[in-house]
Parts: C-alpha cells; structure tokens; sequence
C-alpha cells in the first residue's frame, strides 16, 4: 500500500509542477490573462444565478424554517418582479420538479389576490371634493343640487333640513351654494375587481372586466352645504352618521358705529363725499333726502358744504358690511341751509324726513327722476336735430346711459305704457291734483306694470334708452298741469305733509336727541378706516 501510494503522490506532483509551468507561461501571454479573467467572471454570474434561483424558492415549516422569521428577501423581490410582469417571468423561468410545486404554484395567485384587494381598497375609499355652484335665473335649489351630481333623494332631503331655518323660496338668482360631497365607484357596477371569473379561461377578458370595474363613473353622496343669504347669516346644512341632514343657522354679530361725517364740495355732491371717505350707498341716500328740495345741476356750487349723520355696520373683523339709518343730513348752498331729520311718527308706516320745523321733505313730485343726470336739453324754443328745425321742447332731456332706472317722480297712476309717436316707448303717469308726468325714449318697462297700476314715488318704473325721435341716450321728462308742459325746473311743486299738535311735539323731542349726539360726536372730514382696527371707530 505505501508502496502504490509513494509513486502516486509523486506522479500527482509531478502533474500538478507541469501544469503550474503550463498555467505561468499561459499567464505570461495576453491571451491568456484574458481568458482567466473571462473564466472566473463565468464562474461568478452562474453562482449567482444558482444562488437567485434557490433564493426564489419559497420557505417551507416542512423544512424546518420559520417563515415568519426566515422569509427569504430573494423570494419576494422576485414575487414583485412576477406581479409586475403579468405572469410572464415566472412562466418563462418553468420551476417544476421539486418538493415545494404546490406551495410555488399556489403562490403567485395569493399574491394575486392580496394586491387586487388592496388596488380595489384604494378605488373604493371615497374622495371628497368640494365645488361652488350659482343659482340662476328659474333655478331652484333642488334643480341646481341635481345638476350638479346630487342625487335627488340626497337633494330632497337635505332642502327639508334647510326649511327649518331657512325658506328656499327666498333665495334669488345669484345665490352662490358651496357643496362638499363624497365620490367612489358605482357599486351596483358588479363585483370588485379582486373577485375574478375561475370559470373563464380567456385571461384578457378577465383583465378587461377588472379595467372597467376599476374605471367606473363614480357617484356623488352629498355631504353638506353652505351659504350666506345676508351678511349677518351663514346657514350650513351637513349630513349625520345616519344619512340625515341637519341644518344650522349661525347669526354674525355685527357691530354698529355712528360717523359724523362732512366735506366741502368741489364739483359735485357724490364726488366730494366719496373723497371724504363717506361710503356709496350712504351718499345715494342722502341725495334721494334732498332730492325734493335740491335741484342738483343748479342748485350746487363750489364752495358749498354738507353734513351726514349715519350708522354703519362692521363685521367683527372690521370689515364694513351694510349701512344703518340716516338721522341728520344737512346741506349748505350759498346763504341757505337745509337740515333734514330722520323721524317715524307711526309703527306702521316707514320712517320720513322732516326739516327743522316738522314739514316733510318729501314733495309731492321728485325734481329729478334719475340719479346721476345731467341735463341736456332745457325746457323751451331749440332747433330740433332730427327735423332740423326750430320748435318748442316742452320738457327737460337727462342725459343718461341706456338702462339707467327711471323713477316716479311722484306716486300716482300709469294712464298709458306703450309706443306714442316720436317719444318712442312712452310712459304717463296720472298723480293726482291735476299733476300730471310723462317719461320718453325709454328702452323698457318695469316688469309687472301696465295701464292702470298704481305706483309709489321713487318705485322704478322703466329704464332709460334712446328709442323714438332720439340722437342719443337720455330720459325726456315732463311735468303737465292739467294736460298742458310745464318747466320741470321752475315749476312750485306743492309740499308734503306737515307734523301738527302731538305728533309735532314727539317730533321736536326726537330732534333736540339727535342735535344732542351730534354736538357730541366728532365731526369727520375723511371717513376712519377701520377694517383694520375697530378702536379707531370706538374713539369717534
């Protein structure tokens, strides 16, 4: 035995020197180097795949691990490589003859189906969106919720909620609502997409009812709603747990500030009080006030000044929101001054102006019947543009942009509403005594009036234009005493009513209190700004 084994080793020696002698030269060439290198880089890559393939086999308790523990990571980034293919890798790659087939071919469509349920738990979970809509003219609510999306049970039932504290009847046109909803799939569409069809064996048709089950149009469950009909209300209807709907209407607290405000008037009364600060829709009033009284394109020079006394209402943020009551307004006109007093001498009846003495201020005809007129054309002789000819103009022309809101200038009774002639759409107004008013050239009439409707002063009756006989927009308007034109501008209109006995004596007490806050309050030449910061209105 010693003896085999001698000559044995020395021949595997001898072997092994001519082959270290073979390996060197071969070594000392490039060619050589070379496969070298390409040989063991062929021995890494085949280990590796030998060790990626053994990894893709799933662990098993019948070999001893615990896969809760010991889940091979290979195995899963090679699941998710399959998953993300559609199949194809894990077809290609054919794993078959080994103790754990079932436990590979079982696999992929748990995986399968754990991804498609956790894909349809993302596509049923519902979104919620929230979008503004604007209730135009003819709309209802109901029709506007349906249009966009709610259906009609959600809509029906969450108007019940709102009549509680709101009347849908008064909302107007314009109205905007903000709806909040929740969106998800049609679940009357079929099965979720998790749940395929076993009995079909057209695997394209399968992936085609998963794709439109995924995509179908979403339904819309309405969650609330929001609104603001008034600044001083914010009304929300928002749905409970159990589909109902209940309504809330949370009241602003706004807070009133008295302004003694004043200025002097450059060029007109509506410019000067919009430098001084003084908001629009307080100046509009006071010139209605004296309207009776002032003829505003004769009356007023530069120089001229004017007082108002009013209340205005902020947010609690400071943010002005809607005017209160007038209680003193006075103008000055060269030598003449008008002070008017805000008084109500009945409950019933709406509060007037009276002056200092208890005459009302209100006449029995406006001077001027559209705000913001200026007059073109006087009463008497002038040439005519269109019959180019001289001839009497027997009324006053108010140049005014087509539309402009025409008013009554006193109340009294529509005697005709029509085409008459070359005053084109034409409107006479029978008020009373022998007075008498017409109004040309109008564009249209006030919805709902017709011959014989009985109108108040100041109501809008038409709109300004320039149909007839007219070179260009404005509002011909006439004063006639017993059938015959008069000047509008010269004519002595008779005066309203004058406060007597008790009611006088109520009236000159209520005066004496408004005279006695204006000589305590500061007088204003620039209105305070006090979005900012309301202290500076509590020092007034």
């Amino acid at each position: 035995m010693d003896g085999l084994t001698e000559p044995t080793s020395q021949s595997f020696l001898s072997e092994w020197r001519r082959s270290a002698r073979k390996a060197t030269s071969a070594l000392a060439t490039t060619d050589g180097r070379w496969a070298l290198v390409s040989t063991s880089l062929t021995a890494v890559i085949a280990g590796s795949v030998a060790w990626l393939a053994l990894g893709t086999m799933p662990p098993a308790n019948s070999i001893g691990f615990d896969t809760a523990r010991h889940e091979l990571l290979p195995y899963r980034l090679f699941q998710n490589l399959l998953q993300s293919s559609g199949g194809a890798l894990y077809a290609a790659l054919g794993t078959t003859g080994n103790v754990h087939a079932r436990t590979e071919a079982a696999a992929p469509a748990q995986l399968d189906n754990a991804l498609a349920a956790e894909q349809a738990g993302d596509s049923q979970r519902p979104s919620v969106e929230t979008h503004t809509v604007t209730l135009d003219d003819g709309d209802t609510l109901a029709g506007a919720l349906e249009d966009a999306g709610v259906s009609a049970n959600d809509a029906n039932t969450a108007i019940a909620a709102l009549s509680k504290v709101y009347s849908p009847r008064s909302l107007r046109a314009g109205q905007t609502f903000d709806l909040t909803y929740s969106t998800g799939p049609d679940q009357s569409a079929g099965a979720p997409p998790n749940q395929s069809d076993t009995s079909s064996d057209d695997d394209d048709n399968g992936d085609l009812a998963n794709a439109q089950a995924i995509n179908t149009q979403p339904v819309e469950r309405l969650l609330s709603i929001a609104f603001s009909p008034t600044i001083e209300h914010n009304i929300t209807v928002t749905r409970a747990a159990d589909g109902s709907f209940t309504a809330n209407d949370a009241v602003v607290q706004l807070t009133d500030h008295v302004h003694r405000a004043g200025a002097t008037i450059d060029s007109s009364l509506y410019l000067s009080a919009m430098h001084a600060g003084i908001p629009a829709d307080v100046v509009v009033e006071m010139i209605h006030m004296f309207s009776y009284k002032v003829d505003f394109q004769r009356d007023i020079r530069p120089g001229d000044s004017f007082q108002v006394f009013y209340d205005y209402y902020y947010t609690p943020q400071g943010q002005p929101v809607k005017v209160g009551n007038i209680s003193y307004a006075m103008m000055k006109l060269g030598g003449r001054e008008i002070s008017l007093y805000r008084y109500q001498p009945n409950a019933n009846d709406p509060a007037d102006y009276f002056d200092a003495h208890g005459q009302s201020a209100k006449g029995m005809l406006m001077k001027t019947p559209v705000d913001g007129a200026r007059i073109t054309s006087g009463f008497g002789m002038r040439f005519h543009p269109i019959l180019g000819y001289t001839r009497m103009h027997k009324g006053v022309d108010f140049g005014v942009p087509i539309g402009t809101p025409v008013m009554a200038a006193g109340s009294g009774t529509i005697a005709f509403m029509g085409w008459e002639h070359g005053y084109g759409k034409f409107v006479l107004l029978n008020n009373g005594n022998g007075y008498s008013t017409a109004y040309g050239h109008l564009s249209r009439f006030a919805p709902g009036l017709h011959k014989g409707s009985h109108v108040r002063q100041a109501q809008v009756i038409a709109y300004s234009g320039m149909t007839g006989m007219a070179t260009g927009p404005h509002l011909h308007y006439e004063i006639r005493i017993d059938g015959k034109q008069v000047n509008p501008l010269k004519v002595k209109i008779a005066q309203g009513r004058k406060l007597q006995g008790h009611e006088l004596q109520k009236f000159l007490a209520a005066r004496m209190h408004i005279d006695a806050e204006l000589a305590s309050t500061k007088l204003e030449t620039k209105v305070a700004d006090i979005s900012g910061d309301l202290r500076q209105a509590d020092s007034k």
